[in-house]
């Protein structure tokens, strides 16, 4: 037991070195966290403006998004449009209607497709509060989560590269305001996992359980 202690220190020194220092040592690392005013989502599809973000997200990435909108209308809706960074009208798009029934939804508009909705829930398809969350990968496409469960699964998009954003909530410009409170919490992170130390995490901690064991071992051995 006099052993157990020590070891667990070394294993820790050993490894949390590589968390600390990830953001620091990962040049492809980039990170988004802005609250986005319910006043932006009144307006229709048509009259969206898209914003471009400081740095492109690539290779790897995961949205967040929390719906923190008090919402005008039972026909308003939180609508955000991720835009692709080397294709033009390439975007992926996420829909939270008004409670009660908060319907939700995903599309994707892609070159040769064109506009797809590729999930669609009419009822208590978001929780307010919850994290809707977007994972991508370029080798394992597109993965979402209703802030419940798993919604979509590795949808291949190709290539995905967020350079940029738009919101909008009503149906016509006659109706009334979307959202008369509240707000969208977009959160960001992406990079290159190959570029920073954690991408040798599974290595080092195979290695640690290695000379843990040596270590038992060889104090045992001794003891005995």
């Amino acid at each position: 037991m006099k052993y157990k202690i020590p070891l667990v220190f070394l294993i820790s020194f050993m490894i949390f070195p590589a968390f600390a220092q990830e953001e620091s040592k990962n040049p492809t690392l980039a990170t988004v966290n802005t609250d986005i005013d319910f006043n932006d989502f009144n307006k229709p599809s048509r009259e969206q403006v898209i914003i471009p973000f400081d740095e492109i997200h690539d290779v790897s990435w995961q949205v967040n998004l929390v719906n923190e909108l008090l919402y005008g209308n039972p026909n308003g809706n939180g609508v955000i449009r991720f835009y692709d960074a080397t294709i033009e009208d390439k975007f992926i798009e996420i829909g939270m209607g008004s409670p009660p029934n908060k319907k939700f939804w995903i599309a994707v508009q892609l070159p040769d497709e064109g506009y797809v909705v590729v999930h669609d829930k009419l009822d208590r398809g978001w929780l307010p509060g919850a994290k809707v969350i977007l994972a991508y990968s370029d080798t394992a496409g597109l993965t979402v989560n209703n802030g419940e469960r798993i919604v979509l699964s590795n949808l291949d998009i190709e290539d995905f590269e967020i350079k940029s954003y738009s919101v909008w909530g009503m149906e016509g410009s006659q109706d009334p305001p979307a959202a008369t409170a509240g707000y969208l919490n977009l959160e960001i992170l992406s990079g290159d996992p190959k570029e920073g130390p954690l991408h040798m995490f599974p290595f080092m901690l195979v290695g640690c359980i290695g000379v843990g064991l040596v270590i038992l071992l060889v104090t045992k051995k001794r003891s005995s």
